[in-house]
């Protein structure tokens, strides 16, 4: 039996059954009754079309769970369509269902579960230890989500941009449980720049093959953060950056730039560099320009100052992190390194306890301690 297989049959036949007039809840567990059987019948009779039979079996499923009247009656009109065994045509399913999954009417978190369900094919108690909650909450979570995308027609306009954004929120969980929602995360945009010729999908790919290049370096052996200028690029595995640079110059190459591209332009310029002094910081503060002009986020700002602190100098940084709120998220943490670059060592200390204060994990939080605890050292010597 070939699970993979199965795995990349999946949405393809969850797409064809919610096409057909299933709703979604009740497509999916057609299908997971149709894996069942190929899982049982497969080894001894393998099908000529996999997919094919799929669908038929998914669909017969679908049609005698329906018991309701008017399902019913929904039921016979739609029989004649059943697709038989034998060769299906190829539609864009997986695609129509990213579309779905991320639907502007869940919230990210659901949207994010019910992609990683229906789109990546893992299972409810992966996505649960992933995220660590209890597998009850999830499937509840991944429920409410079903419900709420049931009567959304395939018709409708994608939005391609929110779907990225799930996408991109996937990829930011990293690696948690038994899931590595990185890898998953990139395997389902490569699925998605497959179906879809749009530069921004292609940007998003770039950038997290560029960060994930840098995955094996950005911990060390006791689990501690390793800041990226403080990282061995020996062991960066320059064949992902080596393609994340191709795919960014394709796509940048049709001038329709988006935030994903100038992000991956941001990442691919630190992949360049041989060593972290010779980072060409005057063009990363040139892309964050871009950046913001493209997002007005106060997030890239705040990256932004740090550019232009490496940049320009300390002071410039200051002056550029001045100009924000400082509530912002990691606010502290970037004053107490561009006050460190400043050579004030007291003031950076300081607001690295603060910093650790406020960080929004444990790993974080040590590394902001340590810092503070290494210049508090250097200024008692």
């Amino acid at each position: 039996m070939n699970d993979a297989l199965l795995r990349s049959l999946t949405p393809g036949v969850l797409g064809i059954l919610v096409r057909r007039g299933a709703d979604f809840a009740a497509a999916e567990d057609a299908v997971q009754d149709a894996l069942v059987e190929a899982i049982r019948v497969w080894p001894a009779d393998p099908p000529r079309d996999p997919r094919g039979w799929l669908i038929t079996v998914a669909w017969r499923r679908f049609l005698d769970t329906t018991r309701a009247d008017a399902a019913r009656r929904r039921r016979e009109d739609l029989v004649d369509s059943e697709p038989a065994p034998g060769p299906t045509p190829a539609v864009d399913d997986n695609l129509q269902l990213y579309f779905l999954c991320a639907h502007p009417s869940l919230t990210p978190s659901s949207a994010v579960a019910l992609t990683l369900r229906a789109v990546g094919g893992l299972t409810t108690r992966q996505i649960a230890d992933a995220y660590l909650v209890p597998e009850a909450t999830m499937a509840q979570r991944i429920s409410r989500a079903k419900r709420t995308v049931s009567t959304v027609r395939f018709d409708q306009p994608g939005d391609v941009a929110t779907v990225l954004r799930v996408l991109y929120l996937v990829f930011n969980e990293g690696y948690t449980g038994d899931v590595d929602l990185a890898a998953e995360a990139i395997r389902l945009t490569r699925q998605l720049a497959a179906a879809i010729d749009h530069p921004e999908v292609a940007g998003l790919l770039a950038l997290m093959l560029l960060h994930h290049a840098r995955r094996a370096s950005r911990t060390a052996s006791d689990g501690s953060l390793v800041p990226l200028a403080e990282q061995d690029r020996g062991r960066w595995d320059t064949a992902l950056i080596a393609e994340g640079v191709d795919i960014l110059q394709a796509a940048l190459a049709r001038d329709r730039l988006g935030e994903f591209q100038a992000q991956a332009a941001i990442a691919a310029l630190h992949a360049d560099a041989p060593t972290a002094e010779e980072t060409d910081w005057v063009q990363i503060v040139e892309w964050y320009d871009e950046l913001a002009r493209l997002t007005d986020s106060p997030v890239v700002r705040l990256n932004r100052a740090v550019a232009v602190g490496e940049a320009d100098g300390a002071r410039a940084g200051l002056a550029a992190l001045a100009a924000l709120d400082d509530s912002l998220p990691r606010h502290t943490a970037v004053a107490a390194y561009l006050h460190e670059r400043d050579g004030d060592l007291a003031t950076a200390a300081r607001l690295y306890v603060e910093a650790a204060h406020q960080a929004p994990n444990l790993a974080e939080r040590d590394h902001l301690t340590r810092q503070a605890a290494r210049l508090n050292a250097r200024r008692q010597r």
